[in-house]
């Protein structure tokens, strides 16, 4: 059989063929390297959606902590609206809780002065080493100088006889009656202040002192002074029993006071816990309520003291003056006022805790 030729229409064919197969092998690198291009642009577009998720977080963190402070600013403000539509019985609570509070802060002041009188009575404690009668200037002098010397001796005054005799007649204003006397009886006398005014260790520099040569008696009269501390002890201690015992008062008043706030609105509590609220969101506004009423029974208890305290500062001053001596009652100042409007407040805010806390317990939705 013979071959024909190839006609124009298988060389149309063959030539079509040939573009064809030109074009797959090029598409093939171009797709290859599309992929490629995918590929690489898909870690930036990962990490864009991370960072947009983060944002995402980060914002509702934001909204949240936002409402949550917005929702304690309505129920502080709420709390406050409510007391101040019950003026008389909130103020009532109030009065009960500053009483309260007045008489353990009182003696707190009273013993706070009481330190300074003991700091004072420390300083005038000393010993008194009273001379032979036949001790001259020069063995006066020595004796002085050795006392001086000794570590726990912090001073020492030298009194003569004459000086000694001058104060006794300015002290009990006898000048005709010692006049008469032929001679002077006193002896030279060196005033002494210990480093310690410790009683057990000024009793072991007495007997030490005792022993000196030259030296007649030693006097030290430190009873009174050893009274006045333990007295300031027991006051101390019968403060803070009685600061105990009014705060557990204050605890009362401000967890009865809530008590009976919780069961007026113990429908509006059903209500609420039904539609999901949980106790914090329960317990906040009677929290802010308690906190209330402890920082206005503070500012009542304030006012109470301050105007007590000028109302016996020109009597106390008077009686001091009788005594020759500068007395003025002591007051709270910014730092006792702080403590006492701080401790008044958290113990408001602990009686509501308290009895919202108990009260919640027993309620159950119906």
């Amino acid at each position: 059989m013979s071959r024909r030729g190839a006609t124009p229409q298988d060389t149309t064919r063959h030539g079509a063929s040939r573009q064809g197969a030109t074009r797959h092998a090029t598409a093939q690198p171009k797709a290859t390297a599309h992929k490629s291009a995918g590929k690489g642009a898909g870690a930036p577009a990962a990490t864009t959606k991370a960072s947009a998720r983060g944002t995402g977080q980060r914002r509702a963190s934001q909204g949240q902590w936002r409402a949550w402070l917005r929702h304690h600013r309505a129920m502080c403000g709420d709390s406050a609206a409510r007391l101040l539509r019950q003026p008389v019985g909130s103020l009532l609570t109030m009065l009960a809780i500053a009483i309260a509070l007045v008489l353990p802060s009182a003696l707190w002041l009273t013993l706070d002065s009481a330190k300074l009188v003991n700091a004072e009575l420390d300083a005038s404690a000393t010993l008194t080493a009273y001379l032979e009668p036949g001790v001259g200037e020069g063995e006066s002098g020595r004796i002085l100088e050795a006392l001086s010397a000794q570590a726990d001796i912090a001073s020492t005054r030298f009194i003569s006889a004459d000086e000694g005799m001058a104060e006794f007649q300015r002290s009990l204003g006898l000048d005709d009656a010692l006049a008469r006397l032929e001679g002077n009886p006193l002896p030279a006398a060196v005033v002494i202040t210990p480093v310690r005014p410790d009683p057990e260790a000024m009793g072991q520099m007495a007997e030490r002192l005792d022993a000196m040569p030259g030296i007649d008696e030693v006097r030290l009269d430190l009873a009174w002074i050893e009274r006045l501390r333990q007295l300031a002890e027991l006051g101390r201690r019968v403060t803070l029993a009685l600061g105990v015992l009014f705060g557990l008062g204050v605890l009362l008043v401000v967890g009865n006071t809530i008590r009976l706030a919780v069961e007026n609105r113990r429908q509006e509590i059903e209500v609420v816990t039904l539609v999901g609220a949980t106790h914090a969101f329960v317990r906040r506004p009677f929290l802010y309520s308690g906190a209330w009423y402890g920082l206005g029974g503070g500012l009542l208890a304030w006012g109470l003291l301050t105007l007590g305290g000028d109302w016996l500062a020109a009597p106390v001053a008077a009686l001091a003056a009788s005594y020759g001596a500068a007395y003025s009652l002591p007051t709270l100042g910014l730092a006792g006022s702080t403590l006492l409007l701080s401790c008044s407040t958290l113990l408001g805010w602990l009686g509501a805790w308290i009895a919202v806390s108990r009260h919640l317990a027993g309620i159950r939705p119906r």
